[in-house]
């Protein structure tokens, strides 16, 4: 699924300014220590897009589409062993792999994009609380690997394993509730709130060590997480200036400063490099 923003086609001015980590990174680094794996997920295709925010004039908003690219030579990907659990083969689906570096053409998936900063109307902008996202367990990986909602919104955690599984997730952020549950094989679905704009909440699996993914909580209904070919759009953003946020499990987080002008589309792009 692909997402977006809207904004005027020919940005006179970007800034980007990169971050070399940040705490999620770190966390997510110390769990990988943990466990002696890479970052594990599903698949490489496009998780969730924002849903588009409600009463706001459309004559009055703009979009901004664009592509996260990477430079140097990725990490390449680690068969995981799942052989721990004998069920977790039983899905049907691909060999596990990690996820922390999905690339392709030097295109870049899994970065969540977020407004920074922007107008109050934007800022202010009113969104359907009641929306969820689907994070599932599906031969002993979680898929998508990084999902995003608007705050307030809900994730639905289901497990479609013939074996018990825990969702674990791991919140620094007040209001947002650490989840610590087990969930029974292809059990009810678990729904759970998230309330409080949060980048990278790592979601693990305490019976499977392997099982690594991440909520991102959005404070506006405008947000995007980049497909399998690096793609992003958010689409309804208020006319005005704005501070996109780019952020990435492993490599931080990265700002631009966007134009949004009334019909108009601007193609922005985030660029990541690879540890020297």
């Amino acid at each position: 699924m692909r997402t977006s923003i809207c904004l005027i086609a020919g940005l006179m001015a970007m800034s980007v300014v990169g971050c070399k980590t940040d705490a999620a990174a770190k966390r997510a680094e110390d769990m990988d220590k943990g466990t002696g794996f890479h970052t594990q997920a599903a698949s490489p295709s496009a998780p969730n897009a924002s849903a588009p925010a409600v009463g706001l004039d459309p004559a009055s908003l703009g979009d901004v589409t664009g592509t996260i690219r990477f430079t140097g030579k990725a990490p390449a990907p680690v068969k995981i062993d799942t052989s721990m659990d004998p069920a977790c083969g039983l899905s049907g689906g691909p060999d596990a792999m990690s996820e922390q570096y999905v690339v392709k053409d030097g295109k870049l998936a899994n970065v969540y994009l977020y407004v920074k900063s922007g107008p109050a109307e934007a800022m202010n902008a009113p969104h359907d609380v009641k929306a969820s996202v689907v994070l599932d367990q599906k031969g002993c990986v979680y898929t998508p690997h990084v999902i995003a909602v608007a705050a307030g919104g809900f994730v639905e955690f289901r497990n479609e394993d013939a074996t018990m599984h825990n969702i674990h997730t791991m919140p620094t952020v007040v209001g947002n509730e650490t989840v610590d549950v087990s969930q029974g094989p292809r059990g009810a679905v678990q729904t759970k709130q998230f309330k409080a704009p949060e980048a990278m909440i790592p979601v693990r699996c305490n019976n499977h060590p392997w099982m690594n993914a991440f909520v991102n909580v959005s404070a506006t209904p405008f947000f995007a997480v980049s497909d399998g070919a690096g793609h992003f759009e958010i689409h309804g953003l208020p006319a005005g200036e704005y501070v996109l946020g780019a952020v990435h499990e492993k490599m931080g987080e990265q700002t631009m400063q966007v134009t949004v002008k009334a019909g108009g589309s601007t193609h922005a792009d985030f660029a990541f490099a690879a540890a020297k």
